[in-house]
């Protein structure tokens, strides 16, 4: 058991509260623009991408690709055309941490995707943010528009060769639109599905050009980065995952909320030291790690460090940093069910086995929650899991899996009480004598 106190340690969220975020000149007083400054007063750009790989930043979208190589990809793509796009199409259930580093610091992302552009020769941008998220569509424009007047955005900027335009694409709200080629789809008005690959993004991405998609999150490390150096962010975290990680707790907690804390956290550490306990001092019994798209884990993992290492090792997922704490009261059934429903409901349709295997597991775990199933149909759960994930094209059909492999590994006895019992042990699944259909 793991209990070494840890602290907040906030690098993306540093300005948070601190700061109005209305305000380029509160920005700029705090250091804002002034890493730009020194990256086109004579850095080169293999300077730049050298300190970002040499960090060890991994991609804060869920994927855990090293930043510097993508970085690398695009800048040594042939091309006189590139882009950038910032990911911000935050639509997994439960995750917020996007859209509170957008609300309090909308500036780190802009300079950091200038920076970006610079290093591997882009002149123009889009920052893709979710549909619902109003308040920072408004923050965005407003902050483009002071970046341009203050000569940060646009041609020749602050007197040097560097041209680059950013503009703000609204999603629609598809969580298919989260996936990097879907999301060129969307932004070409195309419908938002993901393109076969290869080729890939780095070298024909937005239009046909070579095009570097990182997340929020990521784009948030950019210029502490560069400002502090490689071997600083190094000095945190793991030495597999260098740097925070920002978590947005939720569910059966005393309290909810979001922390940035050194990668190798514990979800135990998290739940006694910043969660303050299971709610209403129930037992833990679960908790889905990474958003509807991770991993769901039993107490035995509450000691295992929460970095990208840890889910090939252990299963527990990094994902979005959606952490979702559950009592003895939650019903593994119901949760899978209502996890098969998102993914089926979001399902672009494009390939069959993502289309058809969602709806066929949520037909599934239907009728277990209702006691009319077989244990048969555990063995069909099994087989959709696995062909979801070895042959659905993109992310959103090869996680889908995730949340049966995980209950039928870790908490097989719980559904086979629904099955042989006609008995859902946590008291949440109605034992109905009515069989679900496909409508």
């Amino acid at each position: 058991m793991n209990t070494t106190i840890i602290k907040e340690q906030r690098i993306v969220l540093r300005r948070f509260g601190e700061i109005n975020p209305e305000s380029i000149e509160d920005y700029i007083e705090t250091g804002g623009y002034q890493v730009l400054e020194e990256v086109l007063g004579g850095k080169k750009p293999a300077e730049i991408i050298s300190v970002m790989t040499n960090s060890g930043l991994q991609g804060r979208g869920g994927a855990g690709f090293p930043t510097g190589l993508k970085w690398k990809f695009v800048a040594g793509a042939q091309g006189l055309k590139k882009y950038i796009i910032c990911n911000a199409d935050e639509s997994e259930p439960g995750t917020f941490k996007d859209r509170l580093i957008l609300e309090g610091d909308p500036h780190s992302i802009i300079e950091a995707m200038i920076i970006a552009a610079y290093a591997v020769s882009a002149d123009e941008g889009y920052i893709y943010v979710r549909g619902e998220y109003s308040k920072v569509h408004r923050l965005l424009y407003k902050a483009i528009e002071q970046a341009k007047q203050k000569g940060f955005l646009g041609q020749n900027i602050l007197g040097s060769n560097h041209n680059f335009e950013l503009h703000v694409h609204i999603g629609a709200g598809a969580y298919i639109c989260g996936e990097e080629t879907a999301l060129i789809e969307s932004i070409e008005g195309k419908r938002g599905e993901p393109r076969t690959r290869p080729p890939f993004p780095t070298t024909h991405g937005l239009w046909g050009k070579p095009t570097l998609v990182n997340n929020v999150e990521t784009f948030a490390n950019v210029v502490p980065i560069i400002k502090n150096g490689a071997e600083w962010y190094r000095s945190i975290g793991t030495d597999s995952s260098p740097g925070t990680k920002v978590f947005t707790i939720l569910g059966n907690v005393k309290k909810r909320g979001f922390i940035e804390v050194p990668m190798g956290i514990t979800l135990r550490q998290v739940i006694t030291q910043f969660a303050g306990g299971v709610e209403g001092d129930k037992s833990f019994k679960l908790a889905q790690t990474g958003g509807s798209s991770g991993s769901i884990i039993p107490k035995d993992c509450l000691d295992v460090p929460m970095d990208f290492e840890s889910y090939g090792n252990s299963g527990v997922a990094m994902g979005s940093g959606a952490l979702l704490i559950c009592s003895e009261e939650i019903c593994v059934v119901d949760l899978a069910k209502v996890l098969l429903n998102f993914f089926r409901y979001e399902s672009c349709g494009k390939c069959n086995p993502c289309r058809i295997g969602s709806q066929r597991a949520y037909q599934i775990l239907t009728n277990i929650s209702e006691g009319l199933a077989t244990m048969k149909d555990l063995d069909n759960l099994e087989d959709i899991s696995k062909w979801l994930f070895e042959t659905s094209q993109c992310g959103l059909g090869q996680t889908a899996g995730s949340p049966i492999k995980d209950i039928l590994k870790n908490f097989r006895d719980e559904i086979e009480s629904h099955i042989n019992d006609a008995e859902c042990p946590a008291g949440v699944c109605p034992m109905s004598k009515k069989p679900y259909h496909l409508s």
